[in-house]
């Protein structure tokens, strides 16, 4: 298969004062001596110093969540394979969070994780041809799109204008044409889209970017590289590891669902919080309280204390002690201390539809003015 040809080049280098501040207490764990449980072993005591200097930093002026859309999505991939439910797929619930904060001369900063364009998405491989097999009426019972990202960005009263940054976990499924604009005409659009987001700069680990170029055959379902042939390369900010953004809000490198992974973090009201897709509910990180079928027993049986979300296995690995450290990261929960402030990107949601996938606790929201 030809290599996809990307806007951006190898060599290109980032300014990372530009964007915040690198984080020296998180490590490429890949220079750790030893093996994966010595990387382990490193992850907790480096969360757990980068903790301490992170809650240091302050807060965001707020952060609110979005709804965009609930949609189907496979049980043993959401689960891996701790789940004894009879249900084929559990529904997840994708949502958008906008956080704001002033910059310590004062200028104001808007940032949008995960904001996907819902309708272009669905055009990703894997998610396409499931739809092409499922009959209109099953499908209809089975996605429900809640409210574009432009929606909830007008009951906010915020401009696309005033947007800094974009950023997503990893990207897939994502199509950016229409956020960041194309330097040539897209047949599939009928136009030359110009930027929603004309000021925006996507903040994205070099390392995804790298193999995007190249996608490996386990990579290609779950990946658009098609539609990233014509967008500008001065749209995005492609870095190397951990960095703060601003006072409370923070990008981690979590390597593991896919090479480039990174995780959001936050530090509210409540204390820190923690969004990413490594895992699809707040009891994949506490599974012995779970009682969805089969999730407490695995976890015993197997010796594990998280549960993966497993729909590429990267590095299967390296995913999990990227989990554990998001879990060491988190606080717990101010409403059952059982779970963590883990707020999954796409977090599993109830259905009638899909017996035995009913998350025993759940966020929902992250509200921190």
């Amino acid at each position: 298969m030809i290599p996809m040809r990307m806007p951006w080049r190898q060599g290109d280098v980032l300014d990372l004062a530009s964007i915040g501040s690198r984080v020296d207490s998180l490590t490429d764990l890949s220079t750790i001596d030893g093996g994966p449980g010595a990387r382990l072993t490193a992850v907790r005591t480096q969360a757990q110093a980068f903790r301490r200097e992170f809650i240091e930093t302050g807060t965001p002026d707020s952060v609110t969540t979005c709804d965009l859309v609930t949609l189907p999505y496979p049980t043993r991939f959401g689960l891996f394979r701790a789940s004894r439910a009879i249900a084929p797929f559990l529904a997840i619930t994708n949502r958008l969070l906008v956080i704001r904060w002033h910059e310590s001369d004062g200028t104001p900063r808007v940032l949008l994780f995960e904001p996907s364009d819902v309708e272009l998405g669905r055009y990703t491989p894997y998610f396409d041809k499931l739809a092409g097999r499922t009959p209109d009426v099953v499908s209809k019972r089975m996605v429900t799109e809640h409210a574009t990202v432009l929606t909830h960005l007008a009951r906010l009263r915020i401009d696309p204008s005033e947007v800094d940054y974009l950023m997503f976990d990893h990207l897939h499924t994502q199509d950016l044409r229409r956020w960041i604009g194309t330097t040539a005409p897209q047949p599939d659009l009928g136009e030359q889209p110009t930027p929603v987001f004309p000021r925006a700069k996507v903040i994205v680990q070099r390392d995804e970017l790298a193999a995007m170029a190249d996608l490996h055959p386990l990579q290609r379902p779950w990946y658009q590289p098609g539609t990233y042939r014509d967008v500008p390369p001065e749209a995005f900010l492609p870095i190397d590891g951990s960095v703060v953004l601003g006072p409370g809000v923070a990008v981690v490198k979590t390597p593991g669902h896919v090479f480039g992974n990174q995780s959001l973090v936050l530090n509210t009201a409540t204390g820190v919080w923690v969004s990413s897709e490594n895992v699809i509910a707040a009891e994949c990180l506490t599974p012995e309280h779970s009682r969805m079928p089969g999730l407490a027993r695995w976890a015993r049986e197997w010796g594990q204390e998280v549960v993966l979300n497993a729909n590429t296995i990267e590095t299967t690995v390296d995913q999990y002690n990227s989990i554990v450290l998001e879990k060491t990261l988190a606080d717990r929960s101010q409403r059952d201390s059982r779970f963590l402030q883990f707020f999954p990107s796409s977090e599993l949601t109830a259905s009638w539809t899909n017996p035995g996938t009913s998350p025993t606790f759940t966020h929902g929201a992250i509200a921190h003015h």
